[in-house]
């Protein structure tokens, strides 16, 4: 069996979501010669900054967060080697998104006219369908229908993304995949940390006990995996550049909360059903695939 040259799009929420979450399947397709695309979402314009004598681009002051990060994402994006673009950017007039970060939930930003959670569903599944088509997608990448760990633009691109490929004709639609975390690796990931970060690195791991985001599931529930310790180096190298949000030390990261979060070279994914935006079961006895690709005759 051999594989074809597949194309793969990654949607996500803000600028170092793609590679925080899927950047070893990023740097794992590209390197393979597979054509790989980020389209994001929002310019994460309330993100908290990290760097001191950044600060003064927070949304609270000069509001100038978003074109900073804009050039963030370009660069990570060239360290990992795929192309990406902003969801309804049009920089011949000077538009450099068409929504705008809504914050955490709850926050006052959500309300902003322009925040991505206020978006018209089928105002962005059209415009996220169009990039599906111009790119021609094979395979399609975006989070659970809890956004991952329940942030309202992460939801947003879950759903969006959902109706973008159900809008296509059957024959047209992508495979859709929502990235997980099996609960064995998470466990693993914590007591690797716990072993791993020094006290002195003002980092703070989170206990064995202490409650895992919703995308960490039941092992079951992940019916592919992308493990590859190769590209972690692209990884790293990439979310480097994201330094008003991400600090990276030797294996693992840490936001702007100061809790470290381990690089552990793999990622897990499960089939959604674009109708309904739930996770598709996987197929029962099957071992776990190894691939997001199609397999072709050779």
């Amino acid at each position: 069996m051999n594989q074809r040259r597949e194309t793969l799009l990654f949607v996500h929420a803000h600028p170092d979501d793609e590679t925080l979450a899927t950047g070893v399947a990023l740097a794992h397709y590209a390197r393979l010669g597979h054509d790989v695309h980020v389209l994001t979402c929002t310019l994460g314009e309330e993100g908290e900054v990290i760097p001191a004598e950044l600060a003064r681009l927070a949304s609270d002051r000069d509001d100038a967060l978003g074109p900073w990060r804009r050039e963030e994402l370009r660069r990570a994006m060239a360290a990992l080697g795929v192309r990406h673009r902003v969801l309804g950017e049009a920089p011949e007039r000077g538009v450099p998104s068409r929504y705008r970060d809504s914050g955490m939930a709850g926050t006052p930003t959500a309300e902003h006219p322009r925040a991505f959670v206020q978006a018209d569903v089928g105002e962005a599944a059209a415009l996220v369908a169009d990039v599906v088509r111009e790119t021609g997608a094979d395979v399609v990448v975006t989070y659970d229908q809890h956004g991952g760990y329940g942030h309202p633009d992460h939801i947003q691109a879950h759903r969006v993304t959902c109706a973008a490929v159900a809008s296509l004709a059957p024959g047209d639609r992508p495979h859709l995949y929502a990235v997980l975390t099996p609960r064995s690796w998470a466990v693993e990931d914590r007591a690797w940390l716990a072993e791993h970060v020094p006290a002195s690195s003002g980092w703070r791991v989170p206990g064995p006990a202490e409650a895992f985001p919703p995308s960490v599931v039941d092992d079951g529930a992940v019916s592919h995996e992308v493990v590859d310790p190769s590209v972690l180096p692209l990884q790293a190298a990439a979310l480097r550049e994201h330094r008003t949000q991400v600090s990276v030390a030797d294996g693992c990261y840490a936001l702007s909360n100061d809790i470290a979060a381990r690089l552990p070279g793999r990622e897990g994914f499960a089939r959604l059903d674009p109708a309904t935006g739930e996770l598709l079961p996987p197929p029962a006895s099957l071992p776990r695939a190894a691939s997001l690709l199609r397999e072709v005759p050779g």
